[in-house]
């Protein structure tokens, strides 16, 4: 079997990245969260590298608590800080059993400097196990049929 890597996912993961600064007000976050396939906006620093994580949840729970659009929280009064993350080289069952044990269904991709490039889905990564499963089925069965006896 292949080792499936993160970086089959990056291009997924990049459609998926949504950032905004550390002054950034929630409401910016809560518009980027309002977009399809955008489900974690990412919270960096100046210098472009990861500060934490707002997700939908973290965002409806804020709202109910302040008076909806007129609510002035920031995003860094907010954020999950130092959030897990994956790295592309990553293998996709380990981020995927890390996943699991922090009850996550997605994760910021950071590349070595530690800047956001993506944001990775369980569910992109679980069809990448299955669509390579079902390709190596296949080659097993072509194997199969091809042999026969001579």
């Amino acid at each position: 079997m292949n080792i499936l890597r993160i970086t089959g996912l990056v291009a997924t993961a990049q459609a998926r990245l949504a950032t905004i600064t550390l002054k950034a007000p929630l409401m910016q976050a809560a518009r980027l969260l309002s977009r399809p396939q955008i489900d974690l906006v990412v919270v960096c620093h100046p210098d472009g590298t990861i500060a934490g994580v707002v997700s939908k949840t973290d965002v409806v729970k804020q709202i109910g608590h302040c008076a909806g659009s007129a609510c002035q929280t920031l995003a860094c009064e907010l954020m999950t800080a130092e959030p897990v993350c994956c790295e592309p080289q990553d293998q996709v069952s380990d981020v995927l059993a890390l996943m699991e044990r922090h009850s996550l269904v997605h994760l910021p991709v950071l590349d070595e400097t530690r800047r956001p490039i993506g944001v990775v889905a369980a569910r992109d990564a679980l069809q990448l196990l299955v669509r390579e499963g079902e390709y190596e089925e296949s080659l097993v069965r072509q194997y199969v049929m091809g042999a026969g006896y001579h």
